[in-house]
């Protein structure tokens, strides 16, 4: 029998018909030892593949590549699914009620997403967090998606309290934002979300699907130039590029919140993000240092860490003579829907 066929006929053993080492090694005629090595190389080689199937699995290999390729603290990858955004919300709900130091200032986005997680937080998930809102959230429209809400769930979940952004997010003149930003009482939560230990935020895609259209801060059509202009989608209510920059300087002040330095200087920053039209939006943010952690979907993951090893590859080659090479991969894929 070939080293080969071995492998294979030992993983089909062990992994299908349920025997152990030491059986299999009497079967093969070999050592319990040889069928460990034997064991590991079909896994080495791609023979064997193991997938974890529950809602709280989690794809370790991918998180392991988003955190070394881009600096990250940390990384949540929740497997395929029908509704990404809802397993994304869970994972993102179970890593908050696990995070330590449990922040005692929570600053907070809204959106869907947030919403979502809001959610599926369980009761006594924490003890006393103060959440505080960081952008302007008075909805235009009833959405049921709005800021106070979900600031006020996280926080009564928690036993703590909410303190809300009394402004619209979207302002229709900068020297409106300016008079409200200078109000005393604005101007003390505003101090208070700067000032929070941890963040907690989503990232909208630039499409007529935007919390913000929804909302009724800017029409489809405006969003469509601001995609014009280099936009990827919107991070606290600013329409960023691929740079994690404004696009639009005066769009940008006349936008009510902390400012996105302050999620760059952040210990902790949190982003929430899932579904391809997403992707985009996903990149600008890992790449210019937005996130500490980000908690998303396999298919987002992959298309991050894809794009990496493309940079990598073209960084490796330039300039250098080609040479042949081989390799395996194996790679899944899945979609889901946007909004944020």
């Amino acid at each position: 029998m070939s080293q080969e066929l071995m492998m294979v006929r030992a993983a089909e053993l062990y992994y299908e018909d349920g025997r152990t080492q030491d059986e299999i090694g009497a079967l093969l005629r070999t050592t319990r030892w040889k069928v460990g090595r034997l064991l590991a190389r079909a896994r080495e080689q791609g023979i064997v593949r193991i997938e974890i199937v529950h809602p709280a699995a989690r794809r370790l290999g991918l998180e392991r590549a988003l955190r070394e390729r881009y600096g990250l603290t940390d990384a949540v990858v929740v497997p395929a699914a029908d509704d990404a955004q809802a397993a994304v919300a869970r994972a993102a709900a179970d890593y908050l009620a696990a995070l330590r130091p449990v922040p005692r200032i929570l600053g907070i986005s809204w959106g869907r997403t947030l919403s979502d997680v809001a959610a599926r937080l369980d009761d006594g998930w924490a003890d006393g967090v103060r959440v505080v809102q960081v952008n302007g959230g008075v909805s235009l429209t009833r959405s049921p998606d709005g800021a106070a809400a979900t600031a006020v769930a996280i926080a009564a979940k928690a036993g703590g309290q909410a303190t809300l952004l009394p402004s619209p997010a979207i302002l229709e003149r900068a020297e409106t934002k300016a008079a409200i930003e200078s109000d005393r009482t604005v101007a003390a939560v505003l101090e208070l979300a700067a000032s929070a230990s941890a963040y907690l935020f989503s990232a909208g895609a630039a499409d007529a699907d935007s919390v913000l259209v929804d909302s009724g801060y800017l029409s489809a059509d405006e969003v469509a130039a601001l995609v014009r202009r280099g936009a990827v989608g919107d991070v606290l209510g600013r329409y960023i590029g691929a740079d994690g920059e404004p696009v639009d300087p005066a769009l940008d002040a006349r936008t009510v919140g902390i400012g996105l330095d302050r999620l760059r200087s952040a210990e902790t920053s949190v982003l929430v993000i899932a579904g391809q039209a997403k992707h985009a939006v996903a990149r600008a943010v890992v790449t210019s240092g937005l996130c500490s952690v980000i908690v998303t979907d396999e298919a987002t993951a992959q298309a991050l860490t894809a794009d990496a090893m493309t940079d990598g590859a073209a960084d490796a080659t330039a300039g250098a003579p080609h040479e042949p090479t081989a390799q395996n991969s194996t790679a899944a894929a899945s979609t889901e829907g946007t909004a944020s």
